[in-house]
């Protein structure tokens, strides 16, 4: 049963290090986000560090995950003091149950606050494909994607939750992703 891959990402205003209150902020409701992203129906797995470990996320164990990657885009730093990026990969059982987790709850109030916190630089902040082989998507499958995504536009390879397309590569909605766009629901 093919499963939707959501690779997310964005260029922070500044670097999570920094004792900002606007950095601060959205660090703290990062967990009050992934706590009820992972409560959803729907949702089965994210990107964590193999090891629980702190660091940087270009010094982390992703595990099956892969070598944590970023777009050729981002030009900011990667060192603790310097990173200044926010990036999530999950898998979700179909597109209505993702569609839904993004825009409600703790998330969408987020979204809502995005331009307090994220650089706006022209480039997609997410995309979604379906996985269909049953692994682990990895990091640089996203950002691959993405990086399709932005120089070719939606297509079955590479979309988003609003310009989606089914498992069979026909296009659809997450609003009223039916048998074809949400299986395995």
């Amino acid at each position: 049963m093919p499963r939707l891959a959501l690779y997310t990402f964005g260029v922070l205003k500044s670097p999570l290090a920094d004792p900002a209150p606007l950095t601060r902020e959205l660090h703290d409701r990062g967990e009050v986000v992934y706590r009820a992203i992972g409560g959803q129906s729907g949702y089965l797995a994210h990107a964590e560090a193999a090891d629980g470990g702190r660091g940087t996320h270009f010094e982390l164990d992703w595990g099956a995950w892969g070598e944590f990657a970023v777009p050729a885009w981002y030009g900011r730093g990667r060192t603790a003091g310097t990173t200044a990026l926010a990036a999530t990969l999950s898998l979700w059982t179909g597109l209505r149950p993702a569609f839904r987790a993004v825009h409600s709850g703790p998330h969408r109030e987020a979204l809502n606050r995005r331009h307090d916190w994220f650089e706006r630089t022209g480039h997609p902040a997410h995309v979604c494909w379906w996985d269909a082989d049953g692994g682990t998507p990895t990091w640089q499958d996203g950002v691959s994607r993405l990086e399709h995504l932005h120089a070719h536009g939606p297509a079955p390879h590479a979309f988003t939750l609003r310009h989606a397309f089914a498992p069979d590569g026909t296009p659809t909605r997450a609003t009223d992703a039916g048998p074809r766009g949400d299986r395995g629901r």
